[in-house]
């Protein structure tokens, strides 16, 4: 199916321009003035048209704790939320850490509506998978404990995991990003440091010596709560790395403009409002379908710029982690794109999400700018609240 997008405002490098989007076999065709005929018109008016969101930084539970979430309702709240491509994290049950359990994954996530990776999990003794695996987004480190125990610390098994791969993502907090970062001076390859959250540890990734080593991500909760939210959330308002104080919030805002930030990803991770409640509760939030309306309403409230958003969401996220033909828009790229009206208000309510959970330690925050439609491969997913369920593919990489 061809579809023309007419009448709004197209985001080419770093600017806005009036321009007709036409897609066909899955590719952005033509960006033209001209009025072509296609199957299927969707008239911009009055709104912008982005690359897809990149989410760096997803858990869709699959396989192991469906119960919280799987490829299919996770999709759902990505693309809803404007994001095209979703980057699973391997701490699911069993955990992603050898060639067969990738790809059971791969076969899991072919419901997914979304575009999607994989990254490959390490532990102590899978050093020889981590050398065979092929066609995934990165090998991922936990220097700290998280859901699922996958936390290493033995320092010569770091070391050969770090110099494995040409990416290495790594959770870890505090010290042990000094630890990864003199890791990563021997191994020279690029890190990329997850769910940063406070001043301490922005402060840490930005070694001057090997900066272009090194990039940093930050998530939405992060930047919109703090610690005195927990008071009012209680464990709705608990994940790894715990919120943070209002001094460090703005270190990563301040972060954010001066280009000590390099990508924006949700660490989205379900449980269910039940386990929420217990006692020993797990720790994590959703947040795929709340990222792009909190950034757009900071956008309108003249927080950061829309070329900030797309750099942080889009572009970047593309070029780290290698995805090919993703994260702009250009002529022969595929057609992922989000279409957003920064006019538009809405509150975001539970029971309206597409996460499995239904929950959101953003409920009832009112915002001003969404997402309203959102395309991947050629394929209208999204519109106006609606959901169509068509299959999307796993990304490819450049070399």
């Amino acid at each position: 199916m061809s579809i023309l997008i007419k009448n709004g405002k197209i985001y080419i490098n770093g600017a806005l321009i009036k321009k007709n989007i036409f897609i066909k076999d899955h590719k952005i065709i033509k960006i033209t003035s001209q009025n072509l005929k296609a199957d299927k018109t969707i008239d911009a008016k009055n709104k912008i048209i982005i690359p897809g969101l990149i989410d760096g930084h997803v858990h869709f539970r699959e396989p192991g704790q469906t119960h919280k979430e799987d490829f299919l309702t996770g999709s759902m709240a990505a693309a809803a939320g404007g994001i095209t491509t979703i980057l699973d994290m391997p701490n699911t049950n069993p955990p992603t850490t050898n060639l067969q359990r990738l790809d059971e994954k791969r076969k899991l996530a072919k419901k997914s509506i979304v575009n999607y990776g994989f990254h490959f999990g390490s532990t102590n003794n899978n050093i020889a998978e981590i050398k065979k695996v092929k066609d995934v987004t990165s090998i991922k480190v936990y220097m700290d404990y998280t859901t699922g125990d996958l936390k290493l610390d033995n320092y010569n098994v770091l070391k050969k995991i770090f110099s494995s791969n040409k990416t290495v993502t790594i959770h870890g907090e505090n010290e042990n990003i000094i630890k990864a970062i003199e890791l990563i001076q021997h191994a020279h390859n690029h890190i990329h440091f997850c769910h940063v959250s406070s001043k301490e540890e922005l402060h840490y990734t930005k070694n001057k010596k090997i900066k272009n080593s090194i990039s940093v991500e930050v998530c939405p909760h992060h930047l919109f709560l703090t610690a005195s939210n927990v008071n009012e959330l209680g464990s709705f308002a608990e994940m790894k790395p715990n919120l943070k104080t209002k001094e460090d919030q703005k270190a990563l805002w301040e972060g954010i403009h001066n280009g000590k930030i390099d990508t924006i990803a949700t660490d989205h991770a379900p449980h269910t409002k039940e386990e929420k409640y217990e006692i020993n509760y797990p720790f994590g939030v959703p947040g795929c379908e709340t990222m792009l309306p909190l950034l757009l309403n900071a956008l309108n409230e003249k927080k950061l710029i829309l070329k900030k958003i797309i750099q942080l969401c889009c572009e970047n996220p593309a070029k780290i982690f290698k995805i090919k033909n993703k994260g702009f828009i250009k002529e022969g790229f595929d057609a992922d794109l989000t279409i957003i009206d920064l006019n538009l208000e809405k509150e975001i309510k539970n029971n309206e999400l597409f996460t499995k959970c239904k929950w959101s330690p953003f409920d009832g925050w009112k915002l001003k700018g969404w997402p309203v439609v959102t395309i991947i491969n050629g394929n209208l997913v999204f519109e106006y609240g609606k959901i169509n369920n068509i299959v999307a593919n796993e990304v490819t990489y450049n070399e």
